[in-house]
């Protein structure tokens, strides 16, 4: 690889990396939102709610983009695949987060990341060198220590969902880097909330819950919170390797301590603290490990 190539490649990665940073406190918020919806609508509700909350300025931003002309022309089965794998992702973390805390769900999550790494290898042809990996099995140890040896927080029918859903996301992540090739990203986000606004909706609708008026503060803030996190994690995987941009999900799990304890009161133990230690500490090594790398290609 030239040098022109190389720096280029790390600045994408640094710039996914940000990127993947803002997405997390975005979905955060988001999931918090969701938690909340969980307490009283279906499952399969929350997923439709997210999808049309967000349905409105996601428009906007595909005519402020101007990409309206051209929204037909797109790859219709990579775009119809990420919208059921979406439907099925949201609505299992819908049911598994009303009765898991934050911190919880987001330790079971996290084996998502480890699986885009996987699938990066085999469908992406990406390459990870050897400290990414000692990086990224870091990080996974850290889990590891959260989940108990035991691993008794994937046992119940709540943590099953949220481990499902985080090998969906997964799926859809890598899909996504794969559409971006062809694709431009608003028609990537804009087809998502549309087709799983109409798919979540469709099969939400035989139990749907009215909505009243005291949840619309909350359906505001899942649509800010859903559209901003769609636009940025949609830039992080665009523009970096998937290998790369998806350790950072890690910090999730900070986000989700301090939301557990505002909201619920609620703080992880200390064998918890300790994963999430070495979970953190493994992500600031890969941000590390990329910043030395980009200023060596631009002394």
């Amino acid at each position: 690889m030239t040098t022109a190539g190389a720096a280029g490649r790390l600045s994408g990665n640094l710039r996914s990396i940000y990127a993947m940073l803002i997405a997390v406190v975005m979905f955060s918020l988001m999931d918090t939102t969701m938690k909340l919806l969980a307490a009283d609508f279906p499952a399969m509700q929350v997923a439709a709610l997210r999808s049309l909350s967000s349905l409105p300025l996601v428009c906007a931003w595909l005519l402020w983009r101007g990409g309206l002309r051209s929204a037909l022309k797109v790859r219709w089965s990579l775009h119809l695949l990420r919208a059921v794998i979406g439907i099925a992702m949201l609505a299992m973390f819908a049911y598994g987060v009303r009765t898991l805390s934050l911190a919880e769900a987001y330790s079971i999550f996290f084996i998502g990341p480890i699986v885009i790494t996987v699938l990066s290898v085999f469908v992406l042809k990406e390459r990870v060198d050897a400290r990414r990996w000692i990086a990224i099995g870091v990080g996974m140890a850290g889990v590891l220590v959260i989940l108990r040896p035991t691993g008794d927080g994937l046992l119940s029918l709540a943590g099953l969902a949220v481990l499902g859903s985080a090998v969906f996301y997964a799926v859809s992540a890598v899909s996504g880097r794969i559409l971006a090739r062809t694709d431009r990203s608003e028609h990537m986000v804009f087809w998502l909330m549309l087709l799983m606004s109409v798919g979540a909706g469709a099969l939400a609708l035989p139990a749907w819950v009215p909505v009243s008026a005291g949840h619309l503060p909350l359906l505001a803030a899942l649509a800010v919170s859903g559209f901003l996190a769609q636009l940025a994690i949609t830039e992080a995987f665009n523009h970096g390797e998937a290998s790369v941009v998806a350790p950072f999900e890690y910090t999730a799990l900070a986000w989700g301590v301090a939301i557990d304890w505002a909201l619920w009161n609620t703080l992880p133990d200390k064998v918890t603290l300790l994963g999430a230690a070495i979970i953190i500490g493994s992500g600031l090594y890969l941000i590390r490990h990329e910043t030395v790398h980009a200023e060596g290609e631009h002394p």
